[in-house]
């Protein structure tokens, strides 16, 4: 059996984005239950807010200037781990 793979959101403790990270995970399990194994919420510091699964970088506060639609989240996601999964409602 191939082993699913890991999301990692790492968010920023000091900012006190736990709640958003949490939330984001619970959407990302819910919608990829099937193609994702585990989602981790990882604290962080210095206004981090990354998603990532192994050493690709699905979004990054840093980088896109922040916060992602729930909707472009999955989409990434999905682009990278499940390229012909449909999304339904979020695909539109």
């Amino acid at each position: 059996m191939a082993t699913l793979p890991r999301v990692e959101i790492i968010y920023c403790r000091q900012c006190r984005w736990l709640m958003r990270a949490a939330w984001m995970g619970q959407e990302l399990l819910t919608s990829f239950e099937e193609d994702i194994g585990e989602v981790a919420l990882i604290p962080g510091t210095g206004g981090i807010f990354e998603v990532r699964v192994g050493d690709h970088v699905v979004w990054s506060r840093k980088v896109e200037g922040g916060f992602p639609e729930i909707k472009v989240l999955k989409q990434r996601l999905r682009d990278t781990v499940a390229p012909d999964k449909d999304l339904g409602h979020s695909d539109r």
